[in-house]
């Protein structure tokens, strides 16, 4: 007597094909570094939303005396607010492939982190950091950031 069930046909070859995943179900280590890419940047403009708001309301968190090169901290503080919210906008898009939205993100990264070298003398550590981060943003981005060919 067979365990079988007579009534139920057998399975093809191509019956058991892995079915379709979510958009943030990845499997590829390049993927990976995209996930990690946006996720920094999210990450980055959050942080970056805090700072600015701390340096547009002239919080004693800032190193007090700071010489700056160019301007002042209450309008690095304003550039710094913008390029969170465009980080955190960005870091969505990563996320949800959209198309060209990685060049956007180097962009955004690359000006973000020139500007943690002009706010540097507010608060030295912290800046170097955000500035690493930028730095891994960019490189996940370019190399890792392109479409997969079959």
């Amino acid at each position: 007597m067979s365990t079988t069930d007579p009534g139920r046909a057998r399975p093809t070859v191509g019956q058991y094909q892995e079915q379709e995943r979510p958009a943030f179900a990845y499997a590829q280590q390049g993927d990976t570094w995209v996930v990690f890419a946006g996720t920094i940047l999210a990450v980055l403009g959050t942080l970056n939303i805090i700072d600015g708001i701390a340096a547009v309301s002239k919080s004693k968190f800032f190193v007090g005396e700071a010489k700056f090169v160019i301007t002042d901290l209450k309008t690095l503080g304003w550039v710094v607010l913008i390029l969170g919210a465009a980080q955190l906008t960005t870091a969505a898009g990563v996320w949800l492939r959209w198309t060209g939205i990685r060049w956007v993100g180097v962009a955004i990264a690359s000006l973000n982190a020139i500007a943690q070298l002009l706010v540097m003398p507010a608060y030295p550590l912290w800046a170097i950091s955000l500035f690493a981060l930028d730095i891994l943003v960019i490189y996940a981005l370019i190399a890792y950031g392109g479409h997969r060919r079959a």
